[in-house]
């Protein structure tokens, strides 16, 4: 693709540097706990109420967008957010910062397995999972005060949240994201007003059209070429695993087991004890694919097999999202879009609410020490503006300190 293709269309240049981007995203990488939901949360803070590099309702428009398509959400808004901020070369360093430090953690685990087979190693992860809570409560709170500020839109996102958490599957958010949609643009026509920080990529169609043909041809050939050489299976595999696959997190390791354990490619002990630990690291769960490639089997193992993963799974959720995009500038211009975008992103605030419930609350907070630590890490993060990061370190002490007790 030319430079026109991808600065073309109606977007506003990119406004900072890939260092820029990267120092930030490596920040983010290496304190970012909890999961996808709790990784909108960390940027949100970072990104939107810190340094200010978008609006809350643009934030929120690209959240709804990542969510309605598959792959893994939390890396793909981060994507989104570098390539908005620095251009391609942005993304790049949104994605390398972002995921390498979660990456390089597991396949070192994969080398050194069972570090944190003991009590004190169990404590430290449920710290961590408690963080994710408060951090996804000050999301969902700060998130409501802007995005639902009437009746019609709380009344969306608590439809949202109804539907998620009895629902409670990928496909139940896709159906509040276009509910709320519908909702949004039936009751919210007569609240539109500027269309404030669009999330202008700066694609052109030319290239979401290449974007969304490379996809499709890799979806539809790698199982082809997968029969030819080991690395393209291996490819082929960890493809089809991020680019079937609604929400992100969790929701991929049904898809990656049958990829690799029903094949004999990992045995199922190894999978599940890297599953322990890409539990305790940061960054996307998505990493996983790392531990996976390096204790392949068969060649290619180690670095490359590691490699070769992470890229695979990784890489066609950005296809999708970078070719879904030019388009997504151009709908969000008209009054009706606006609209159905106010329902969206209401219908988001539920989604993030019902995931503050399950999985977060019912698997961190299993005691009232549990409930008092979430307590102390959300006030410090809402009221005393603590940084993140200070928050991550205090509650995973406290969970090492709950676990010697």
């Amino acid at each position: 693709m030319s430079d026109s293709d991808v600065r073309g269309g109606t977007g506003a240049e990119a406004t900072g540097t890939a260092g820029e981007v990267f120092r930030v995203f490596l920040k983010l990488g290496v304190t970012s706990f909890g999961g996808p939901v709790a990784h909108l949360g960390y940027f949100r803070d970072a990104l939107v109420v810190r340094r200010k590099w978008l609006d809350e309702k643009a934030y929120a428009d690209l959240v709804a967008l990542c969510q309605f398509l598959p792959g893994p959400a939390s890396s793909q808004v981060g994507f989104a957010l570098g390539f908005l901020r620095a251009g391609p070369m942005g993304a790049a360093a949104a994605w390398a910062a972002f995921t390498l430090p979660s990456a390089l953690l597991l396949f070192a685990f994969a080398l050194f397995a069972g570090a944190l087979d003991n009590p004190l190693g169990a404590g430290l992860l449920h710290g961590l999972k408690i963080v994710a809570v408060a951090v996804v409560a000050q999301a969902v709170w700060g998130m409501a005060r802007s995005l639902c500020p009437d009746r019609e839109r709380a009344g969306i996102a608590l439809a949202a949240l109804v539907l998620v958490t009895l629902a409670a599957s990928a496909f139940a958010q896709i159906a509040a994201i276009l509910s709320g949609a519908l909702l949004g643009w039936w009751l919210c026509r007569d609240k539109v007003g500027e269309a404030g920080q669009t999330v202008a990529f700066g694609l052109s169609k030319r290239a979401g059209i290449i974007c969304l043909s490379l996809f499709a041809f890799l979806l539809f050939g790698l199982p082809l070429a997968g029969q030819m050489t080991q690395g393209l299976a291996v490819f082929d595999t960890f493809y089809r695993a991020g680019a079937l696959v609604f929400g992100g997190g969790h929701v991929v390791l049904p898809l990656l087991e049958a990829g690799v354990v029903e094949t004999g490619w990992v045995s199922q002990d190894a999978f599940l004890a890297g599953y322990g630990a890409a539990q305790a690291v940061p960054g996307p769960l998505f990493t996983f694919a790392a531990y996976l490639g390096a204790v392949l089997d068969m060649p290619p193992t180690g670095v490359a097999g590691a490699a070769i993963a992470l890229v695979a799974i990784f890489l066609p959720g950005f296809l999708l999202l970078m070719g879904v995009a030019p388009f997504w500038d151009r709908f969000r211009q008209f009054d009706a879009a606006r609209a159905a975008m106010m329902g969206t992103n209401a219908a988001v605030v539920g989604i993030l609410a019902a995931a503050l419930y399950d999985p977060l609350w019912t698997t961190a907070i299993l005691a009232p020490a549990d409930f008092a630590l979430a307590a102390v890490g959300f006030l410090l993060l809402t009221v005393w503006k603590a940084p993140p990061w200070v928050v991550v370190v205090l509650c995973a002490l406290a969970g090492v300190a709950l676990a010697g007790i």
